[in-house]
């Protein structure tokens, strides 16, 4: 088995799921690596696919699972968890950055660890266990992934908003207000910023595509550490 077949077997193995090969290699194809090879299909449509799945798959479980919630809290509930913010945490949280095909100008720049690309790679795997598996399949891999969010409601506004929530949480503890620290590197057209966020005599950091993705993955971080909510 060589190393690409190798790295992909890790990664089913940590889903759960049994991918078709072929599908798993292009929901791993970042835009940026196709466009250096020839302008060859990348995982966009896959992403918009699992966007969908993913929607379907929270929503009805969310219903199901909470008949005493109206539909503005059961919109914010979805919300928290199939934001960019969150998609990016579980796709982290199984390491799925490595695995992941990207240009040369997204690799200097830290692509791995942005927000925005785990999360859309996240999508399209789910779309390509879809397409191998079928929808029990890809609902059951997208319930496995999100059912920590979803069973932690006090993540709601967290996930949606950090920074407001973290704020809050500050103001609860007696702290001062966070502040913020922003940094960048790299070209105009793809920069990566990272952000430091101190509370509490407590600072964590995080990365995004833009100012405020990366203020918002600083913010998530701190407000897990400080509310014990790791």
């Amino acid at each position: 088995m060589n190393d690409v077949s190798a790295q992909r077997t890790e990664l089913t193995d940590k889903l759960g799921v049994v991918i078709d090969a072929e599908l798993l290699s292009l929901a791993l194809t970042h835009r940026s690596w196709a466009y250096e090879h020839g302008q060859v299909p990348h995982n966009e449509r896959l992403e918009f696919l699992g966007d969908s799945v993913l929607g379907q798959a929270v929503t009805v479980r969310l219903f199901t699972s909470n008949p005493g919630l109206d539909e503005g809290a059961l919109a914010k509930r979805r919300a928290s968890v199939v934001s960019t913010v969150a998609l990016a945490e579980v796709a982290r949280g199984i390491g799925l950055g490595e695995y992941v095909k990207l240009g040369r100008g997204e690799e200097q720049t830290g692509g791995r660890n942005k927000d925005s690309i785990l999360a859309d790679t996240m999508e399209a795997v789910i779309g390509a266990t879809y397409l191998s598996v079928g929808p029990d399949a890809a609902t059951a891999l997208v319930l496995r992934l999100i059912d920590p969010l979803l069973d932690d409601p006090d993540r709601d506004g967290a996930s949606v908003d950090p920074k407001t929530t973290l704020q809050e949480l500050a103001s609860h503890i007696g702290a001062a207000p966070p502040v913020y620290e922003v940094s960048s590197t790299g070209p105009d057209h793809s920069r990566v910023f990272a952000a430091t966020v101190t509370v509490a005599e407590y600072s964590a950091a995080g990365t995004g595509s833009s100012k405020k993705q990366a203020e918002m993955a600083a913010a998530l971080i701190a407000w897990r550490e400080l509310s014990g909510r790791t």
